[in-house]
């Protein structure tokens, strides 16, 4: 990536301008709050003048420090969406602090793990979520500055906390907030699906080009610049805030808006996925960017498109993050909104999104087939080269820079994350991939997620892909478990809209052989109720395959042989 891309200026002051340019502008709506850039700015600053009276800030500059290291007080955002996520990003970054991301769904012990890990010195959190905090709060290892928002439960602070309205109205007002750096960090938590999370580290400075969409717009390089485009758009684009701000993808959108002069309107049900409402919102408001999460939102999303009239004719795009859409998802979608765009984008904390896809009423894109985006690549398994278009092996995806410095605290994980080829440094999210000689991108997996059969090598999102596309299929997961035949065998967990014709094993394989050589079809289907996601979309795969495991043990392992060649 050439430096012609580089924004060459922190995100606080990329805010600034743009809230100087259109002050008048809604910037973010939640049910009967709509605050304008001017409104939000003024919040902004006073947040960021308490964080800064409270003594947070930076306590050793980025020259002095190692790439997994933070030399900047961090502050916790535990919280729904709404308002205060925005504020609590641009706030701390007023500060020269680090805001980061808290999975609102994690027991007491989990955001204990997560907290000992980042050591907050403040955390801003709903009122809803005081309770588990009072729990972890003694374990940590400083006394964070708390700041309780609140909302419809119990309004009582836990002791020594401020309520965050009184605090920001009674800001002080000679508190001069520091001069930001290219260098100040902004913390991206994982989801921990393969592990406890960990904290990215990246550069604000390479914040607009690697997660923001900068390469599309090598035109704004500063505030000015970047003030003079969003004047000449009018009123800019109106986004879905539906996609938890808790989790990377959700959060790099609400920072997009807000640095690109856009609006961010949020439903009035945060705590959970509610179709109806999402509906009402985006007729409403006229929205016509709708960001949703994989399958987990975008199926839902479809089953109340078609089951209302709503008036849908200014949706110009839906896009998903967290995984792609099966193409009888996307069908649904365009049949609902034909004036619309699917397309699919996937990348991971470590690299923002690297490679993408798109579909229309016109046409689908091939399934499991993306264009790369100018930061991707592919590698060998040995990281000594980069491949060419046509080469059909299958490498490692990996984004070009820029790229994070590490993951904080860890300098193992970040020198086997964040490598060095042929004298390039790039970032690998952990998915197989290979370059057609069209230069399109076909994505395999995760690597974790392969499953090894009688030698063959199978990937588990190709067989999810394969069930989804089934009429009665709501949403699967592919693992593999133990076998004394074939080592391991694929194991399909389904969710199905309802027992009836077309949901026994028999047709499900069958229905998924239409698109997979037969010995990746599963052995095996277990029905569940629901497959187990995080608010951000993200499967279990440790619950599926426990569950697989046990329902295999429960079942007398090992199978009989004629069972064991059902599938292959």
């Amino acid at each position: 990536m050439t430096n012609e891309y580089r924004m060459r200026s922190p995100l606080i002051d990329l805010f600034r301008a743009v809230a100087d340019a259109v002050p008048d502008r809604e910037c973010l709506v939640h049910r009967s709050v709509r605050r304008t850039y001017a409104e939000t700015r003024d919040r902004v600053e006073r947040l960021g003048r308490v964080l800064a009276a409270h003594g947070l800030g930076v306590r050793r500059e980025r020259e002095e420090l190692r790439g997994h290291e933070s030399g900047q007080d961090h502050v916790a955002l535990f919280l729904h969406n709404g308002h205060e996520y925005a504020e609590g990003t641009f706030g701390a970054f007023a500060a020269r602090a680090v805001p980061f991301n808290v999975n609102y769904r994690y027991t007491a012990y989990e955001l204990r793990q997560l907290l000992r890990d980042a050591a907050p010195a403040a955390i801003i959190y709903h009122a809803a979520f005081a309770e588990t905090l009072a729990q972890v709060l003694p374990d940590l290892p400083r006394r964070p500055l708390l700041l309780q928002v609140a909302d419809d439960s119990a309004p009582r602070l836990l002791p020594g906390a401020l309520d965050y309205d009184t605090a920001l109205a009674e800001a002080p007002a000679d508190v001069t907030l520091p001069e930001p750096s290219l260098d100040d960090l902004f913390m991206v938590y994982t989801g921990g699906t393969t592990g406890m999370p960990k904290g990215v580290l990246w550069r604000q400075g390479d914040v607009w080009t690697a997660l923001l969409g900068g390469w599309q717009r090598p035109q704004i390089d500063s505030p000015a610049s970047l003030a003079a485009h969003v004047l000449k758009t009018g009123a800019g684009q109106r986004f879905l805030g539906i996609a938890p701000f808790m989790h990377g993808a959700g959060w790099w959108y609400l920072i997009r808006a807000m640095t690109g002069g856009d609006t961010m309107v949020v439903p009035d049900v945060v705590h959970r996925f509610d179709a109806a409402d999402v509906c009402r919102t985006i007729e409403s408001e006229r929205l016509d960017t709708l960001p949703v999460v994989a399958e987990a939102f975008a199926r839902p999303l479809a089953d109340e498109l078609e089951r209302g009239a709503y008036d849908m004719s200014r949706v110009r795009v839906v896009v998903s993050g967290g995984g792609p859409l099966a193409v009888e998802t996307k069908r649904r979608i365009l049949a609902a909104l034909p004036q619309a765009e699917v397309a699919d984008s996937a990348g991971s904390s470590e690299t923002g999104g690297i490679i993408r896809g798109s579909s229309t009423a016109q046409g689908f894109g091939e399934e499991g087939v993306f264009t790369p985006l100018p930061r991707a690549c592919v590698v060998d398994l040995e990281l000594t080269r980069v491949f060419e278009p046509g080469h059909e092996e299958p490498g490692w995806l990996a984004a070009r820079g820029p790229v994070p410095l590490g993951y904080l605290g860890d300098p193992a994980k970040s020198a086997a994350t964040f490598v060095t080829v042929q004298g390039e440094r790039l970032a690998l999210p952990g998915d197989l991939a290979h370059l057609r000689a069209d230069g399109r991108l076909v994505l395999h997996g995760r690597a974790s997620m392969v499953i090894n059969s009688g030698g063959e090598k199978i990937y588990a999102e190709e067989v999810e892909r394969a069930l989804l596309n089934q009429p009665h299929v709501r949403d699967a997961l592919v693992v593999g478990r133990p076998s004394p035949r074939w080592g391991q065998e694929v194991v399909a967990l389904v969710q199905l809209d309802g027992p009836g014709q077309g949901t026994d094993d028999a047709t499900l394989r069958e229905g998924a052989a239409e698109r997979l050589a037969r010995y990746k079809l599963p052995k095996a289907f277990l029905r569940v109720s629901a497959i187990r996601r995080s608010p951000a979309g993200k499967a279990d795969y440790a619950w599926a395959r426990a569950l697989a495991k046990n329902e295999a043990e429960a079942d007398g392992m090992p199978r009989t042989e004629t069972e064991q060649e059902a599938g292959s």
